[in-house]
């Protein structure tokens, strides 16, 4: 058996194709997350990785040996995955490594109702069970069919986001030869979109680029396909199509905090005053737009459990994170880039304006993006920069997650990696000019090139 604790995550169970995760692994994991579940009846579905298919097949094996019919959905997104977990309401698995290199693969698992799993919800138990060997039924086996769920999800979706009467756009989308390949076909069937697709062929290699848009080098191809074409708006999507990026019709990346924003008002434009959950990277222009709109935003920590977690608590209606993840209390409070996309292409359909023109409402400050230093003590590190800016007047602290650091007209976060010796450095300032001074400064002390500076 595959050493667990190397592949065993947070969130999800992920490692390196046999040598750390096979097939043996996935058809126990199926038997343990029956056990774990009491389910009857459970969903499966994977992802274009060669490794994928039979992945899925084994975790059916499992969770079928265990006496629970096993709906085979074959390929699909991580949020088909939660789609079909919640409009079946039944446990859900998502075989995917997402925008991990190719030699990669896992296990991505929620509850009926895509209530996510991690290991402080039953993740770190169905690891102990899958170690001691998960014991035979009692029970008959379970039987194992297949069910073309894309079809269903495309048109939930189109239900959520009103896209009639838009007007024709042209629409670049860069599927990364992720599952963006896959459901966008099937989803802008039927609307007024002139669709130039980048790298559709489903292919688990990532010959093009890595399918892992929030790094910019990955939206090049994008950029200029959108330019070229003169298309309306550019789409980006990660491995498993959970996540999306925006390119505008000049080239340009849209910060995924302004996307945040957009969505938000159109949220309380149907709902007055829901609350908004915003992780503490995303631009300060969230809360204040969200305020503005007759909302209440509520700050979380970065991360999918907190933001899910959170949006149960206050029956949030939407949540958005730096990162490209936007929730949903429609979707079961489950993550959509596809959602997204349909939202922000339906904003852009109803107006006259260009993207640029039309999210420039929503954009405030200057941001850096994320910024990693590899550093050999996160802690002193931290506890370094504190000492620094307490001797500041007027600068205040918050350690939600990490070190937030605020000023007059400007705030910065350092939080650590939980899996490499990183510290992971945001920066958000009124102008371009002080955004660049301060991330200058503050990354000269974390990485030891600046002793003394005064800013």
């Amino acid at each position: 058996m595959s050493d667990l604790d190397k592949i065993f995550k947070a969130y999800d169970i992920r490692g390196v194709v046999p040598d750390q995760l096979d097939d043996s692994v996935a058809e126990a994991v199926g038997a343990a997350f029956v056990r774990l579940t009491g389910a009857g009846q459970l969903v499966v579905l994977h992802d274009m990785r060669a490794s994928s298919a039979p992945m899925a097949a084994a975790m059916a094996r499992g969770a079928a040996s265990q006496g629970a019919n096993v709906i085979h959905g074959g390929l699909g997104s991580t949020d088909m995955a939660y789609y079909a977990s919640g409009f079946l309401d039944v446990p859900g698995v998502m075989i995917t490594a997402s925008h991990n290199p190719a030699k990669y693969n896992g296990i991505k698992l929620c509850r009926a109702g895509a209530k996510p799993v991690g290991i402080e919800t039953g993740l770190a138990e169905l690891k102990q069970m899958v170690a001691s060997g998960v014991p035979a039924s009692d029970k008959p086996p379970g039987t194992v069919a297949d069910k073309d769920l894309l079809p269903g999800y495309a048109a939930y979706l189109k239900k959520l986001v009103d896209l009639s009467g838009i007007r024709p756009l042209k629409v670049a989308v860069d599927a990364g030869n992720g599952m963006g390949g896959y459901t966008v076909p099937t989803v802008f069937e039927g609307l007024p979109i002139e669709l130039i697709p980048l790298y559709f062929e489903l292919d688990g290699t990532f010959p093009n680029h890595e399918a892992n848009p929030i790094d910019p080098e990955n939206l090049r191809d994008l950029q200029k396909a959108v330019v070229e074409h003169g298309a309306d708006i550019g789409l980006a999507f990660d491995g498993d199509a959970d996540r999306c990026f925006v390119v505008d019709e000049r080239g340009d990346i849209v910060s995924p905090s302004v996307l945040t924003a957009m969505v938000a008002t159109r949220e309380l434009a149907r709902e007055h005053d829901a609350t908004i959950i915003h992780n503490l990277i995303t631009s300060r222009a969230v809360p204040e737009i969200v305020t503005e709109h007759g909302g209440t935003p509520v700050r979380t920590r970065v991360g999918h459990s907190f933001i899910k977690a959170k949006m149960a608590d206050t029956n949030a209606i939407f949540g958005g994170e730096h990162s490209g993840h936007f929730y949903f209390r429609d979707f079961w409070y489950a993550d959509s880039g596809m959602l997204t996309a349909l939202h922000t292409l339906a904003a852009l359909g109803s107006s006259d304006r260009a993207l640029s023109e039309l999210l420039a409402d929503y954009s405030r400050y200057a941001q850096s993006g994320e910024i990693n230093s590899e550093v050999a003590d996160q802690a002193a590190t931290t506890e370094k920069i504190k000492g620094i800016y307490a001797q500041r007047p007027g600068v205040t602290f918050d350690e939600l997650d990490g070190l937030t650091v605020t000023g007059d007209t400007w705030w910065f976060n350092l939080r650590p990696s939980n899996t490499e010796p990183l510290l992971r450095l945001n920066v958000e300032a009124s102008s371009a000019e002080e955004m660049s001074a301060l991330r200058d400064e503050v990354l000269g002390f974390v990485r030891g090139t600046t002793e003394r500076s005064e800013y």
